[in-house]
């Protein structure tokens, strides 16, 4: 039977309304899970202490239990600073540093894929029919071991949503754990703490040793890496803008 003009006319925003009604879904689902991962976290992060004290009296085992736990805890946006002393107060300065280093790299690495795999999907279909922000985040993707080592660095990016965004950017994931080694610094500095306070009761108490000239010399880093990384992106933006109003206009 043939088709009305009515119904020839109506039919193709049927698929559109139901994609952007899967967008939305996906987006709402995806802020649930953020919000459920911030409540875990905070829930979480006040069995800290006990997980510490778990993982000393765990011998040959500890380090292996205690990276997949700072993992998990990155991941679910517990602050890694108590864990990151209480691995200088277990394991010394050297090895703590390591420890930290891993678990913290494989919960960067699986907050990244998370992103990227259950919601870049969507941002790409947005940036389809946006041109100018596409060649932006096209230029970030090109330059993302740059940018990524020194947001590391930087301490105005909150580190566990800095996970989760740069999942959502084209930065390539080997880019992206290459540029981990960013996070050495502070890990460094903070596992040091840990050692010098001594045992997981002063850890657990909240004590810090008082600033000393490597903590304002990482601070110092930190403020040249924020205002790096910022010019670095504004020119990029600036030049990707610029790229896509070019080829616009052509």
């Amino acid at each position: 039977m043939p088709q009305s003009p009515s119904d020839t006319a109506t039919a193709p925003t049927a698929a559109p309304a139901g994609g952007r009604a899967g967008l939305l879904i996906k987006i709402v689902l995806g802020l649930a899970a953020v919000a459920a991962l911030f409540v875990a976290g905070k829930e979480l992060g006040g069995y800290v202490p006990q997980f510490a004290e778990w993982v000393d009296s765990l011998g040959i085992w500890g380090p292996l239990v205690f990276i997949a736990g700072y993992a998990v805890a990155t991941v679910a946006f517990v602050p890694g600073s108590l864990l990151t002393l209480a691995a200088g107060a277990i394991f010394g300065l050297g090895k703590g540093t390591l420890l930290v280093f891993f678990g913290s790299t494989l919960g960067a690495s699986a907050a990244f894929l998370i992103a990227r795999y259950l919601a870049r999907g969507a941002i790409e279909r947005r940036l389809e029919s946006r041109p100018k922000f596409r060649s932006i985040d096209s230029a970030v993707g090109r330059q993302g071991r740059k940018i990524v080592f020194l947001l590391r660095l930087s301490p105005a990016f909150p580190y566990s949503l800095l996970n989760y965004g740069l999942g959502l950017t084209r930065v390539r994931f080997v880019d992206y754990l290459i540029a981990c080694l960013g996070m050495v610094p502070g890990t460094f500095l903070y596992v040091y703490y840990g050692k010098a306070l001594g045992s997981l009761a002063e850890v657990a108490s909240g004590a810090r040793p008082d600033r000393g000239a490597a903590d304002w010399a990482l601070l110092g880093v930190g403020l040249v890496a924020t205002i790096l990384v910022t010019t670095i992106i504004t020119r990029i933006a600036r030049r990707a803008l610029r790229e896509a109003q070019g080829e616009e206009d052509a």
